[in-house]
């Protein structure tokens, strides 16, 4: 209920920024100070142009935005008048212009118009000294046209009454020099003419007047007496010409605001320095005290931020020679919160009958405080679950309005609490009740909480879980308050509601009835009816979303290399591959979302953990380092895929990377690669174990298909048939001496070749060389091209068997893995000489 309290606050506030500026009037109006107690201002009814009996009717007040009340308002004639005698010096101080502010507050319509009234100045005030007489202390040594500032005078009047001149009695040494400050204030110096002689003169008087420019014109004098003093040629010099402090008001007495401090190079007398205010407010010997041995300055009274929020005050270091030196102290006060926020009631409609429509003005009141910044930000709530709303209006006037229909027989009166809190630290609070009778009507469907709702499911739910609630309230009693919830028919997916969502009737409470799937539903949306058990019953509905929250249920997948099969995803890299060289990219996806499905990528066994690396985010396989003679024909290297879901899921893959001498494209010229795999677990035994019987089988394979072949090649005759030396025409995209079989069956017409490597005499079937017949590689008939055409009966002998045997013998060789499944030959660098890659090639 607070939060949606604080959610209806923040709507209100949103209306009051919208309310449009002809709510709010300002009319301006002036009157002199000191004005008799009934004195006339003016008349509003004119200025506002308002009917005459219209203020009675619509009940309008005065509202003053002061702490005293200095006008009353006339609701009968309209007559502005003054309530008490003002005085602008008092009120204002030296602010200008001095300003009072009041609102006339008209009802039903509600219309505000704001009123200002400008207090103006009339000279009642004489100039004043802060003292009677003055010393100064000037050296004989001072040379003509040295200026000695004097303490000036201060008027309370502003403007033409305030000083405007400042004469000096007759004397031949001095006159003054008068000038104006950037405020506009008048300050003065005295300037030396003739040289002093303190054998003839030692001292003298003068006489120094302000003079203002009222009417009648008012004079305030000063003695000043001139001490003739002995040679003093350095004056005080501060370390700072400006010091600027902070202090906060209300700050105890004694506290300390700043310390100025002056420096003398002369000695004796000369360099006693004495520390005093200079061309300062009185009010500044009222607020401070200087120390004048240390140059401290303390709290004297009562600092008040809204009163005054800066002071500039004047400081002079006189020596005992009578040289001065000058700086100023800037204080800015900080404002505390130091003042509650008050509550002013404007009016209360009470009783008020039980059938008053929405939006019906309950009370009006008003909302200050003298603090400033945050610390006069307020903000004015009421008591919650009542069926009123506070509305903010123009000028911190707020509304009391009836936001949903009253009920007499559930409340006959309410005592609502008006809350006002500040957002100063720490806040202050002030609070005032306003009680309000009902008088009786009649009544209220169910109303809900909200008007939509959303609830969050985490997937793999348990069913028959409690995943929230949904509430709705009715302001009558008993049965007719009594509510029922249901749920409205619709669909989920391809199934009804009720298949997942349940509602308890009396409760409101929500289940979820089956285990939900992110993957498969990811939000749905029901409504749910509240019912009263009144005849005819009254109906409220409520949407409420249903949000499936995602969890990481799903490991990563492999796109590529693909893991849905035994045969091995096999990449080929040259071995002149440079440090960085770009191998493969590995692909995955995730099923789940968010942070579920940020993927990571990690090398988690090969190898040669130094030579390859993989990126974490974009799966890209590079070497590390460039590729030499002592790395491994066949690298493996197992990849492991991460989410970033909590508790993360993995998955691995397997890529086999076979370093080749190199290849070019369209195709390759040769591969060789070895098929040693270097297997890190594992016993030695079982290498050996394994090692023997793969070396057992192979070499049983070679003699049964040497056999055959010889069997298979003799005539009925008892001799070998070779095919006529003729060759197919060679196909552009097929490299030489290697074709490609595409449906696994022979064709009518087929030829094979068997080709050999210069190596042969070294291969891993050394064994066999007793076995089988080896040919040059430079024999030109090392190959037997075998063509047999479709429903050949007989095929006529070429080589005889003794020399065939002659002629050399097939060396055999491994299946090589073209890379990418693209079969062919590549050219072995090293040796220049063809690589078998022993399969037939048919066409």
């Amino acid at each position: 209920m607070g939060d949606c309290f604080k959610r209806k606050q923040g709507l209100y506030i949103l209306l009051f920024l919208c309310v449009p500026a002809a709510l709010s009037i300002s009319i301006h109006y002036s009157v002199p100070e000191e004005k008799k107690s009934g004195s006339l201002v003016a008349n509003v009814v004119k200025d506002l142009k308002l009917g005459t009996r219209e203020l009675s009717v619509r009940r309008a007040q005065l509202v003053s935005k002061s702490t005293k009340q200095y006008f009353h308002l006339d609701t009968h004639s309209g007559n502005l008048l003054i309530n008490d005698k003002i005085d602008r010096e008092a009120l204002c101080g030296q602010i200008d212009p001095c300003l009072l502010l009041s609102e006339i507050v008209l009802q039903s319509p509600l219309k505000i118009y704001s009123i200002e009234i400008k207090i103006e100045d009339i000279n009642d005030n004489t100039p004043k000294f802060s003292k009677n007489e003055f010393e100064l202390d000037i050296p004989e040594i001072v040379s003509t046209n040295m200026h000695f500032p004097l303490e000036s005078a201060q008027d309370e009047d502003l403007g033409k009454n305030g000083i405007q001149n400042y004469t000096l009695s007759s004397n031949e040494h001095f006159q003054l020099d008068v000038k104006s400050n950037e405020g506009g204030s008048k300050y003065v110096d005295l300037v030396l003419e003739k040289p002093l002689d303190r054998e003839k003169e030692p001292n003298f008087g003068l006489t120094l007047t302000a003079v203002d420019g009222g009417v009648p014109q008012r004079t305030g004098t000063v003695q000043i007496n001139i001490n003739v003093l002995d040679i003093n040629d350095n004056s005080p010099q501060f370390t700072q010409s400006e010091y600027k402090v902070r202090l906060k008001e209300n700050s105890p007495r004694d506290t300390l605001v700043s310390k100025v401090e002056a420096t003398d190079l002369d000695s004796g007398s000369n360099a006693q320095i004495t520390y005093s205010f200079h061309r300062v407010p009185e009010k500044i010997y009222n607020l401070f005290h200087l120390n004048e041995i240390t140059g401290e300055i303390t709290v004297l009274g009562q600092i008040d931020y809204e009163e005054e929020n800066s002071y500039d005050i004047n400081i002079r270091a006189t020596d005992g020679g009578g040289l001065a030196g000058y700086c100023k102290v800037l204080v800015d006060v900080e404002d505390v919160n130091d003042n509650a926020p008050d509550v002013s009631i404007i009016s209360i409609t009470s009783p008020l009958p039980e059938d008053s429509p929405l939006e019906t003005l309950v009370a009006l009141f008003s909302v200050t405080d003298r603090d400033s910044g945050d610390n006069g930000r307020t903000v004015c709530s009421v008591d919650i679950n009542l069926p009123f709303v506070l509305k903010p209006t123009v000028n911190n006037y707020y509304q009391l309005v009836i936001q949903s229909p009253l009920d007499r027989e559930k409340i006959t009166e309410y005592n609502i609490t008006t809350i006002v809190i500040d957002r100063g630290s720490p806040r202050l609070t002030s609070t005032r009740i306003i009680n309000v009778q009902i008088s009786d009507v009649n009544d209220n469907p169910p109303v809900f909480e909200k008007s939509a709702s959303e609830i969050q499911i985490q997937e793999n739910n348990i069913p028959g879980l409690l995943i929230g609630s949904v509430h709705a309230a009715d302001l009558d009693t008993e049965r007719n308050a009594k509510l029922t919830y249901s749920l409205l028919p619709g669909k989920v997916g391809d199934g009804p509601v009720a298949s997942y969502i349940s509602v308890n009737s009396a409760t409101g409470n929500l289940y979820a009835l089956r285990s939900l799937d992110y993957e498969l539903i990811k939000d749905f949306k029901v409504t749910v009816r509240a019912t009263d058990g009144g005849s005819p019953p009254l109906t409220s509905e409520v949407i409420v979303r249903f949000v499936v929250t995602d969890e990481n249920d799903n490991a990563p997948f492999f796109l590529y290399p693909l893991q849905n099969s035994t045969s091995p995803c096999n990449e080929l890299v040259p071995k002149s591959a440079e440090a960085g060289y770009l191998v493969t990219k590995v692909v995955a996806v995730d099923g789940d979302s968010g942070q579920n499905s940020w993927l990571s990528y990690e090398l988690l066994k090969a190898t040669d953990p130094g030579l390859f690396s993989i990126g974490a985010q974009n799966g890209e396989v590079r070497t590390r380092r460039p590729l030499n003679e002592r790395d491994t024909s066949k690298q493996r290297l197992m990849i492991v895929v991460r989410d970033n879901g909590l508790p993360p899921q993995t998955s691995t893959a397997m890529l086999n990377v076979l370093p080749v001498d190199g290849f070019s494209d369209p195709y390759m010229k040769a591969v060789e690669v070895s098929n040693q795999e270097h297997e890190e677990d594992g016993t030695l035994t079982l290498y050996l174990v394994i090692c023997l019987a793969a070396v057992s089988f192979v070499f049983l394979v070679c003699i049964v298909s040497f056999v055959v072949i010889k069997i298979y090649k003799k005539d009925p005759r008892g001799n070998f048939i070779a095919a006529p030396p003729h060759f197919p025409p060679a196909r552009p995209d097929i490299p030489e001496n290697c074709t490609d079989s595409q449906s696994g069956s022979l064709s009518r017409s087929y030829h094979y070749d068997v080709c050999l490597t210069g190596g042969s005499l070294s291969s891993e079937f050394r064994f066999l060389r007793p076995l089988i017949p080896v040919f040059s590689v430079g024999d030109p008939n090392i190959s037997v091209n075998h063509r047999m055409p479709s429903g050949s009966q007989d095929i006529p002998e070429q080589v005889g068997e003794k020399e065939a045997e002659e002629k050399g013998r097939a060396s055999l060789s491994e299946d090589s893995a073209p890379r990418s499944g693209a079969p062919g030959c590549t050219v072995n660098q090293a040796t220049g000489a063809n690589v078998n890659s022993d399969w037939l090639s048919y066409q």
